[in-house]
């Protein structure tokens, strides 16, 4: 009799795990069950705009749609540790745990950008990845949410311990101080262009400038 008990436990364990959905499937499921236009603070407005305080999730009171992960996990971005999957986009752009997050107020070269140093081109946008892999190694990153892009990805600034990488990137020259969203790094910038650190110790294109020509 027990031992039928016990089986019949374990069923039941198994059939709800496997019914159990994603935070990122309920976030949407919550999204799309909001009867107005406005149910998150990152949502778009007709005009383009982001919904802000006008969301129905940053009102007190009435309809209350899951937004972000911490309101199911309970874990909030700005103090989330993520130590599993991390990948490696580019400069300013990581994926950890399959979320994207883009590096807060810094623009780093494009993947297959190419730079100048001393006449002759190389790989800058590689060279900022590699930068920022050596960087983080095998270490837990942590991430302090600020926005979300049209993108979708979190906006952020990600430490591994107390070195903040955002800066770091910055501050030995292997991304810009990104001034259309923030000043936070542009002492940064001034320093690694002053000592010819990173792209600094050559010649380069703006990213923003490479962008808008080879897209």
């Amino acid at each position: 009799m027990i031992k039928i008990i016990h089986i019949f436990i374990s069923f039941f364990l198994i059939i709800n795990v496997s019914k159990a959905k994603s935070p990122e499937e309920m976030i949407k499921e919550s999204i799309a069950n909001y009867p107005g236009k406005c149910p998150c603070p990152y949502s778009i407005m007709s005009s383009g705009r982001k919904c802000g305080k006008r969301s129905a999730y940053s009102k007190p009171g009435g309809y209350e749609p899951l937004c972000y992960i911490s309101d199911i996990t309970g874990i909030k971005y700005d103090s989330v540790n993520i130590q599993q999957k991390i990948r490696i986009i580019d400069g300013d752009t990581i994926h950890i745990n399959k979320i994207k997050y883009r590096l807060h107020g810094i623009d780093a070269p494009e993947i297959k950008q190419l730079c100048k140093m001393k006449e002759k081109n190389y790989k800058c946008g590689v060279k900022s990845k590699e930068f920022l892999v050596s960087l983080i190694s095998k270490q837990s990153v942590n991430c302090n949410y600020k926005d979300k892009d049209r993108y979708k990805r979190i906006v952020a600034e990600c430490f591994v311990g107390q070195i903040n990488l955002n800066k770091e990137l910055v501050r030995n020259g292997w991304a810009l101080a990104y001034r259309d969203y923030s000043k936070d790094y542009v002492m940064d910038e001034k320093y690694a262009q002053e000592n010819s650190l990173g792209m600094w110790k050559g010649t380069f294109i703006h990213p923003k400038k490479w962008r808008k020509f080879n897209r």
